[in-house]
């Protein structure tokens, strides 16, 4: 790039360290302006990638820090690009980030030193996806999902993809360009091989959305049963502290509550619903059309019945509306003496807590009924789920009466899913998909 840009890429407010970074090839140059090291090196003299500790000019203060020059193109954006280590307060870092302005550089927009990093080859889109998702993270599970991305490993299966697509398109442009050669039905049979175990390792990938969507974007509880069985308390014992409104008042909860645990390394959503019963009240009946509608979008949903009560018509009328849906049906309220009904996966109390970790566990295998590694490799991005099956499309078209005449037909098939697979690299994708993915990020990444 032409110009020199520098932003804060520490978070805001006050804190022990800040750190200012500037990129582009006038950044050295700021530096020798803005820094003066207590040793004799001089800045244009420095090492890369080594720390020099000294003054850092404010404007209208001096803070002392550290300094350290990285030297393109081995450098996070590719360019030369330096970073000032200051205290982090607030007058100091915006102060040092002013004087940088003063001296040529202009603020950087959101993501652009990784944008930087992307149109200079630094990384892919889909790696760049990941650091916003390992950024973003509340979860063990999206840490290891972002670092899945950020460290290239599904652009390396898919330039692996294309790499086999470009070899069938070469080998069925020479059979059509020079028939003489000798490319032959066995030739015609190799490459409809090759389709097809790309086309089988595309369907694999996809085949693992379901769970890396729940890696990334959460598992979806709905806590879910008749008034006054205790969802409410459930729902604060799950999460450990007061979330709900608990009252003996049928009807309290009208509007979906919600919070989230992390359990095993995965985030898990849960929405206490209204009570579901027969109603009159328009906006009690509202609330509990809603409770429906969030039951029937949860992964899982979690249906509370009285322990202590015989079960009631209310009870088997949200019996019957979870009964094909993946559910775990439980005994609240067993604090209260005998239960009297057994026909319950789990019997808990959510005054004492019993039973309650076992809950979390239930539901936890519930999601993942088949187990979960969390460090496999996952496809967790809407974006790449749609390109993967946009090229998966075109491979079945091209392999459908694959034949020495209608190869060339297929080239046109092959070539559109070699550019569905780089939509997910960034080779093919459109300007507007970048700019959206790079807006994700703050101003200082």
């Amino acid at each position: 790039m032409s110009y020199d840009i520098a932003a804060v890429s520490t978070a805001p407010g006050v804190g022990g360290v800040a750190i200012i970074r500037v990129s582009g090839e006038g950044s050295l140059k700021i530096a020798e302006k803005m820094f003066k090291p207590l040793g004799k090196t001089a800045v244009k003299d420095f090492e890369p990638y080594k720390m020099y500790v000294g003054n850092i000019d404010g404007g209208d203060f001096t803070d002392f820090g550290m300094c350290v020059y990285f030297k393109s193109p081995r450098s996070y954006t590719g360019e030369d690009m330096v970073e000032f280590h200051c205290h982090g307060g607030v007058a100091i870092t915006r102060g040092i980030l002013k004087r940088t302005f003063d001296l040529g550089a202009i603020p950087a927009t959101r993501g652009e030193f990784t944008k930087r990093a992307f149109l200079n080859g630094k990384m892919s889109l889909a790696s760049a996806e990941g650091l916003v998702d390992m950024i973003n993270s509340e979860s063990v599970g999206e840490v290891k999902a972002g670092y899945y991305l950020y460290r290239e490993k599904l652009t390396a299966f898919v330039r692996e993809m294309q790499n086999k697509l470009k070899y069938a398109l070469a080998y069925i442009d020479a059979g059509i360009d020079y028939p003489e050669e000798g490319v032959t039905e066995d030739n015609y049979d190799e490459i409809l091989n090759s389709l097809n175990t790309v086309l089988a390792q595309i369907s694999e990938t996809i085949s693992r959305y379901g769970t890396g969507r729940k890696i990334k974007q959460g598992v979806k509880v709905a806590i879910f049963g008749k008034p006054n069985t205790g969802k409410s308390s459930l729902l604060n014992a799950l999460l450990d502290y007061d979330k709900a409104i608990v009252s003996s008042t049928a009807g309290t909860t009208r509007d979906a509550v919600e919070g989230e645990i992390d359990v095993k390394g995965v985030k898990f959503l849960f929405t206490d619903t209204a009570g579901v019963r027969s109603s009159d009240d328009e906006i009690e009946s509202v609330g509990i059309k809603r409770a429906e509608s969030a039951a029937r979008r949860a992964d899982i949903v979690v249906a509370v019945i009285d322990g202590s009560l015989p079960l009631t018509e209310e009870d088997y009328a949200a019996l019957e509306f979870t009964k094909d849906l993946s559910r775990v049906v439980v005994a609240n309220k067993c604090d209260k003496g005998t239960v009297k009904n057994l026909n319950a996966d789990l019997v808990v109390s959510a005054k004492t807590g019993e039973g309650i970790d076992e809950l979390k566990n239930l539901i936890f295998e519930k999601s993942f009924s088949a187990g979960i590694d969390l460090n496999a490799d996952f496809l967790t991005e809407e974006r790449h789920l749609a390109a993967l099956k946009k090229a998966q499309a075109a491979l079945s078209s091209a392999t459908d009466g694959f034949s020495v005449n209608t190869a060339d037909l297929a080239t046109i098939d092959i070539k559109d899913a070699w550019d569905a697979l780089g939509e997910i690299s960034g080779e093919t994708a459109s300007e507007s998909v970048i700019e959206e993915i790079f807006s994700k990020f703050c101003v200082g990444k």
